[in-house]
C-alpha cells in the first residue's frame, strides 16, 4: 500500500529509542523527512548514525513548554512546515509517591499537550495534517502499571478523542495507538527480563500470540494512522496488543 508520505514533514517526540526510534525509521522508509527530539543528547547522537540526513535530532525537555515551542518552530522552519506530529513520551513512572505522579503528569500528559499546542497552528496550513498519540493498554485496563502510568495513558486516550472533535473542522486528524507489551532490550520489558525473570515469564505467558510486540509493529500502526491512507480515520484508539486485553470496544 502506498501511504503517500513521500516528502511529508514529520515531528516525533521521544524518537531516539524503542517505539519512537522505530516510528522515525518507518517514516523515513516511506520517504518522509523527520525532526525528532529526546531528553538524552548521547542517545540522539547514536540514533543519528542510523537515521541519516533526512532526520534531525534535538535534545529537548518535553516538560518545558518554552523548549517545546522553540523546537517545533525551529523544526517547521527547517522542514518547510509540519504535516504530522507523533507524541511518544513517557516517564514510565510507577508507585504511589507524589513525585512519581508529578513526573508522570508533567512528562506523559503535559509533554504531549506542549507538543500539540505548539504544532496545531502549523498543522492548519497542511493539506494532510495528522496527530498520533502513543498511549498504552494500561490506560484501558488495570494492570501492574496502573498508577500513575496507566492513569496518564487513560488521560491521553481521552485527550486524543477531544482533540479529534475539536480539530476535525480544520481537517486535522487525531488518533491514538495503545500498545500492549512491547519488548526491546533496553526497554522496560528488557529490564524486567534481566531483573525479575519469573515475573517476565509470567507476563510473557499472558500474551495469546506467545510473544510481545516488536517496536516496528507499533510503528507501522502509528505511521499508517498518520498517513493519507487513513484519511477518514480520526478519533480512534487503536489497540495493538496481540490479544492481551479482553475488554470489548464498542
Amino acid at each position: 500500500m502506498n501511504l503517500d508520505l513521500q516528502h511529508a514533514k514529520v515531528l516525533v517526540t521521544g524518537g531516539s529509542r524503542g517505539i519512537g526510534r522505530a516510528i522515525v525509521e518507518c517514516f523515513l522508509e516511506e520517504g518522509a523527512r523527520v525532526a525528532y527530539c529526546a531528553r538524552n543528547a548521547a542517545g540522539i547522537e547514536e540514533a543519528q548514525t542510523r537515521f541519516g540526513a533526512r532526520a534531525t535530532g534535538t535534545a529537548v525537555d518535553v516538560t518545558d513548554a518554552t523548549q517545546m515551542q522553540r523546537w517545533v518552530q525551529d523544526s517547521a522552519r527547517e522542514l518547510g512546515g509540519i504535516d504530522v506530529v507523533v507524541a511518544n513520551v513517557s516517564a514510565l513512572a510507577g508507585g504511589g509517591e507524589i513525585e512519581a505522579w508529578r513526573r508522570a503528569f508533567e512528562t506523559d500528559l503535559l509533554g504531549t499537550v506542549h507538543a500539540v499546542n505548539a504544532a496545531v497552528p502549523l498543522l492548519r496550513a497542511s493539506q494532510k495534517a495528522a496527530v498520533v498519540l502513543i498511549s498504552s493498554v494500561s490506560g484501558r485496563e488495570v494492570d501492574m502499571f496502573a498508577e500513575p502510568y496507566g492513569v496518564m495513558k487513560a488521560a491521553l486516550i481521552h485527550y486524543g478523542k477531544t482533540l479529534s472533535v475539536r480539530h476535525a473542522p480544520e481537517r486535522i486528524r487525531v488518533n491514538t495507538v495503545s500498545p500492549g507489551n512491547v519488548y526491546f532490550a533496553d526497554g522496560v520489558w528488557g529490564q524486567i527480563e534481566r531483573d525479575s525473570p519469573e515475573l517476565f515469564a509470567q507476563c510473557l505467558a499472558a500474551n495469546p500470540l506467545g510473544r510481545m510486540a516488536r517496536p516496528e509493529e507499533v510503528a507501522r500502526a502509528a505511521v499508517f494512522l498518520a498517513s493519507p491512507a487513513a484519511s477518514f480515520i480520526t478519533g480512534t484508539n487503536l489497540i495493538l496488543d496481540g490479544g492481551l486485553t479482553r475488554g470489548v470496544q464498542f
